[in-house]
């Protein structure tokens, strides 16, 4: 094994952080730590205002954390930077860019030249399954669609790590059982390194090699969960004594 693969991916050490305004302060997260192997696939849960989001952000070096670090192949994480990729629960696509457009959009603010951004994002085309719908605009697109493009978009740097912040928390539950399964398959195809933010244990449990759990408010990391359910994954898994067991050890770690 080369020895650049011998160490966690990221490493988050004692992460604090504290908001502060005029009308006093608020912790967010208290002393968090854990760490990512590569291609490991992280699902983090949480009841709201657990700072789940606030975490994402310190991972993407959005946000400067109070106290502690967050480590990325060795280096501190103090803004963001290529190999990180970040996907929200809005897709925040451009409107009046297509698809093609919306994905290659990362490439042409570095200067890629247009051929090869257009090789590069049809590939991500076919692999999140929106073949045929190069041109189309967001407003013509489901909700799972735009989706789809925001993933695709957040590939095309070919990051080390892709960040999600309950991507699929605006679906119908039909359409996120179905993303979810989109998304195991990218992830497996990609082979790329995943944190995802939900509040949806049983999808915590069915998509993640690892679940962390975060207590309510200021946010410590109270249960950091493996998951040992066979890969490729099923549906009919979430029915299994096993799966039911892991839901009930989330739910009772962030009561």
């Amino acid at each position: 094994m080369n020895s650049a693969n011998n160490h966690p991916l990221l490493e988050v050490k004692d992460l604090g952080v504290t908001f502060t305004d005029d009308k006093g302060s608020l912790q967010a997260l208290n002393q968090i730590s854990f760490s990512v192997d590569r291609e490991q696939f992280i699902c983090v849960v949480g009841p709201s205002g657990s700072g789940k989001s606030t975490l994402i952000r310190v991972l993407a070096g959005l946000l400067a954390p109070t106290s502690g670090e967050v480590v990325l192949d060795g280096i501190p994480i103090n803004e963001p930077r290529q190999g990180v990729g970040i996907v929200f629960q809005k897709a925040n696509l451009m409107p009046w860019r297509s698809v093609l457009r919306n994905i290659t959009l990362p490439l042409e603010i570095n200067h890629v030249p247009q051929n090869e951004a257009n090789e590069r994002a049809s590939e991500l085309i076919e692999l999140v399954g929106l073949t045929g719908f190069e041109d189309w605009l967001p407003h013509d697109l489901s909700g799972g669609m735009l989706q789809r493009v925001a993933i695709a978009r957040s590939l095309i740097q070919d990051p080390d790590l892709l960040l999600l912040d309950e991507p699929f928390g605006a679906l119908d539950a039909l359409t996120r059982e179905k993303m979810g399964a989109e998304l195991l398959r990218i992830w497996r195809v990609r082979k790329k390194t995943v944190i995802m933010i939900t509040h949806d244990i049983s999808e915590a449990v069915f998509l993640a090699d690892r679940v962390l759990a975060i207590s309510p408010q200021p946010g410590n990391l109270r249960l950091d969960l493996e998951i040992n359910l066979e890969r490729p994954r099923q549906e009919d898994d979430r029915f299994s004594p096993e799966f039911v067991v892991y839901t009930q050890q989330l739910r009772d770690a962030i009561r």
